[in-house]
């Protein structure tokens, strides 16, 4: 036998043994603690996943799957059904929390998103209409995306969104994006166009978002008032702090909390609250509801000179 040609084909079949495997393994993890949701509203039905994460029968959705809706149905992958209420929504991260009547579905093992590297192994686990589960596998195509969400007349981005081109189907929002050992580490949100998807990460400015929508419903926002856009910053301030990027102020709202600390038009905001702070999603991942109310120390870059001030962000209203 010639086994210089077989060789190859041994290889390729190993590697999609060990493909396959990785995969199952994950749909046979994820695929019983996802439910295929079921709701109507004034708009009309609505289908959706959702993803257990809580004992408590506490399910995680994206919050455009339950807009306009106060309760609906769960269907678990065993055929069991059960109403759910939802507990908060967010529209502003896409993201819902649900509770069940019951179940004895166990929850998943929530991730890090951003531990992720551009290549690596993903799979999309959702219930659409459920249709016995739908598993698709890909690879990170894209970190650190936008997803723009409105809700009412405030519009924020969604940062550091997934892109995948594990394809999501119809009714795949709200469902898991899990990596190779099973862990969430994203809620499917959006088809982005062919062949793409996008999923909001689950880190700890999400996990945050989690809790306060489990605890009080809603997520109150920290306002400080300030607009910008990332530069870079001089060579002399990155080889003394090993930032490359600050966050050139555009805007400043008159009497707003970075108004009263004196941030200025011009100014480059360096760093808040002890964290770099690169471009305009960096600053709104402070601003939640601890932020409220809390000395933030602000350091601005200003005619070459660095200037620490301090600001007491408010909470945002709509």
């Amino acid at each position: 036998m010639d086994t210089e040609h077989t060789a190859p084909e041994q290889a390729e079949a190993a590697a999609l043994d060990a493909y396959s495997q990785v995969v199952t393994t994950v749909a046979a993890r994820v695929l019983p603690r996802v439910a295929a949701l079921s709701v109507r509203t004034a708009r009309g039905a609505g289908a959706g996943s959702a993803v257990t994460v809580g004992t408590d029968g506490l399910l995680l959705t994206s919050a455009h799957v339950v807009q306009g809706a106060r309760d609906g149905v769960a269907t678990f992958g065993d055929g069991t059904e059960s109403r759910f209420q939802v507990v908060g929504a967010d529209p502003l991260s896409d993201l819902a929390v649900l509770r069940v009547d019951e179940t004895t579905v166990p929850p998943v093992e929530l991730g890090d998103a951003d531990g992720l590297r551009i290549g690596q192994l993903v799979v999309a686990v959702g219930n659409p209409m459920g249709l016995a589960g739908s598993v698709t596998a890909g690879v990170v195509s894209g970190l650190g995306r936008s997803l723009p969400a409105r809700d009412g007349r405030v519009t924020r981005l969604i940062e550091d969104v997934i892109q995948t081109d594990a394809a999501l189907n119809p009714g795949n929002s709200g469902g898991a994006l899990a990596d190779s050992t099973g862990r969430v580490i994203g809620v499917n949100t959006a088809v982005a166009g062919y062949g793409l998807g996008l999923a909001v990460p689950i880190n700890s400015t999400t996990r945050q978002i989690i809790t306060d929508l489990t605890t009080d419903g809603r997520v109150r926002r920290a306002w400080l008032g300030v607009a910008g856009a990332p530069v870079p910053l001089p060579p002399e301030v990155t080889a003394r702090t090993g930032q490359r990027r600050g966050l050139r102020v555009v805007e400043v709202v008159p009497g707003s909390p970075a108004g009263t600390a004196g941030i200025y038009l011009g100014d480059v905001i360096v760093s808040a609250g002890g964290r770099p702070i690169g471009d305009g999603q960096g600053l709104q991942r402070l601003m939640l509801g601890s932020a409220i109310g809390s000395r933030l120390p602000v350091t601005v870059l200003r005619k070459g000179a660095f200037v620490d001030v301090v600001a007491v962000p408010t909470e945002l209203t709509r």
